[in-house]
């Protein structure tokens, strides 16, 4: 196969004024292709609870541009007056979604900077604000390449791939984190077939994944959430590639609604699991997965969203959580752009990235 560029969509990005945060509206997709400049602060909040944009590593780089956005608009003469207002549009945005770990560590990061020039004057701390957001969406352009790099080394031309969700360049920039050997593979020459869940009840892999691997050429089959298991018992997976919202230090990992039945199906029939994500998403000071906290989102996401006609009657109780939690016995290993992790993942956490949890709990 000749080898192919894959042509990439700036998803979030600043305006080309530089005072707004341009964004793909992903809750458009596929049928539209709409591009929103946003900059009031409840606008962005909007924005991330709503889905126009989404994928931890995505709702980072948002975050970083956000919080650049909003100290643009300041009307403190101190620099006091101004942290106080960086705090404040802080803890609004990183109230929008609670699961997604990227979310917190990239507004920390750039109140960090804020906090750290209490010398200088308000435009200077502007600017490295500014330059701490772009940093931000370089860093996660060079982390989705190199974790495609590492998830490419775990298969071979003509396996099948199944996956859950939405981890491509829609959910964080260029190739993914999920979905990048996929992308990287098309690049290279090498054959892979994806198998989309849907994934239900926001279609994420429907909307999103089966249109960036369409779009790109790369080889790929929608099926239904409840499919996965047969498509497994007839053979044509060999492996299950996933993205993440958190990870907890022993591995435990927080992603989209359905990914634990994944794993479980996957163990059952002895097929590799692996999860790709950046290290900014393994949250040190969490021990396990029962200290993640469970985004749930309305009900009518399940009864009317996507349907001509509502598919329950109105009375109908809905219960509809955002993400389960797949345990760490179920990961065969975690993916980052520092290597591949393997079980036990405390220890190879510990090694990879040299942190102690006593520095991490102080």
């Amino acid at each position: 196969m000749e080898l192919t560029q894959i042509t990439q969509v700036d998803n979030v990005r600043l305006s080309d004024d530089g005072r707004a945060v341009r964004i793909l509206d992903q809750s458009r997709l596929p049928n539209e292709t709409v591009y929103l400049e946003l900059s009031r602060a409840e606008d962005l909040y909007e924005a991330i609870a709503t889905l126009r944009v989404r994928g931890a590593p995505a709702i980072g780089i948002f975050a970083g541009y956000a919080m650049y956005v909003l100290a643009l608009q300041t009307k403190a003469n101190t620099f006091g007056d101004f942290l106080s207002e960086c705090r404040k549009n802080h803890d609004y945005l990183n109230a929008s979604r609670p699961t997604a770990v990227n979310l917190r560590h990239m507004l920390d990061r750039m109140l960090a900077v804020a906090e750290a020039m209490p010398c200088m004057d308000i435009p200077s701390i502007q600017q490295a604000m500014k330059q701490a957001a772009l940093a931000i969406h370089q860093e996660d352009i060079a982390m989705c390449t190199a974790i495609s790099e590492y998830g490419l080394s775990l298969v071979k031309d003509g396996d099948g791939i199944l996956t859950h969700c939405n981890a491509g360049p829609l959910a964080t920039s260029r190739y993914g984190t999920g979905l990048g050997p996929l992308f990287l593979a098309r690049e290279r020459g090498i054959t892979l077939h994806a198998w989309c869940d849907e994934t239900r009840p926001l279609l994420q892999g429907a909307r999103l994944t089966a249109y960036e691997l369409q779009r790109a050429g790369v080889d790929c089959t929608l099926i239904c959430d409840n499919m996965a298991s047969i498509v497994m018992k007839q053979g044509k997976i060999n492996a299950c590639f996933v993205g993440c919202d958190r990870v907890a230090r022993n591995g435990d990992t927080a992603n989209k609604i359905g990914t634990s039945g994944v794993a479980i199906l996957a163990k059952h029939y002895g097929i590799p699991f692996y999860v790709l994500g950046p290290s900014s998403t393994i949250d040190f000071t969490c021990p396990d997965g029962d200290h993640i906290p469970i985004e749930l989102r309305d009900g009518e996401e399940i009864k009317s969203k996507f349907f001509e006609q509502p598919s329950s009657l109105p009375e109908v109780k809905c219960y509809n959580p955002a993400f389960d939690v797949t345990d760490h016995d179920l990961i065969t290993a975690i993916v980052t752009e520092k290597g591949i992790c393997y079980p036990p993942f405390d220890e190879s956490f510990a090694r990879l990235f040299g942190k102690t949890w006593k520095e991490e709990e102080a």
